[in-house]
């Protein structure tokens, strides 16, 4: 960035965040009914974090550890 910050109106909150990444992702691809969501018979990629997202600083996100990380229904990474 060219040292502006971010202003108020430009956050969203971390659910949000997931939520956009996830299920509006999946949406805007027509590709909802494959994945976007944790539902038996949907894609399953997904990863496993060493904190819960929505419980820590935001300026801290980059600071969590992803312990898993699982591709295509497989674990292909662990920490």
């Amino acid at each position: 960035m060219n040292g502006t910050t971010w202003g108020a109106s430009q956050k969203v909150r971390v659910l949000e965040a997931i939520r956009v990444g996830t299920l509006h992702g999946a949406n805007a691809s027509y590709e909802e009914n494959d994945k976007g969501s944790l539902e038996a018979g949907k894609l399953a990629d997904l990863v496993v974090l060493g904190q819960d997202p929505t419980e820590v600083d935001p300026s801290t996100l980059i600071d969590i550890p992803v312990e898993r990380t699982m591709v295509g229904g497989r674990w292909v990474h662990e920490a």
